[in-house]
């Protein structure tokens, strides 16, 4: 297996792995405003928004691979 396929294993297994998180942080974030903790709740929406955009990044990089 050349380099070029040994990145772009890397880089799909990573986007894959951040799209479980994401799941995981939307839940935690309704948890939090159940909590009655809804600025909290908020920040962690901003991080996944901030998080989707580095996945896109990432998407970038596999399509000049």
């Amino acid at each position: 297996m050349d380099f070029s396929e040994k990145a772009r294993i890397r880089i799909e297994k990573w986007l894959e792995h951040s799209h479980h998180h994401e799941e995981e942080y939307e839940a935690f974030a309704r948890e939090l405003e159940e909590a009655g903790k809804g600025e909290a709740a908020q920040r962690i929406r901003e991080m996944i928004k901030l998080n989707s955009q580095a996945d896109e990044k990432l998407r970038e990089a596999l399509r000049l691979i």
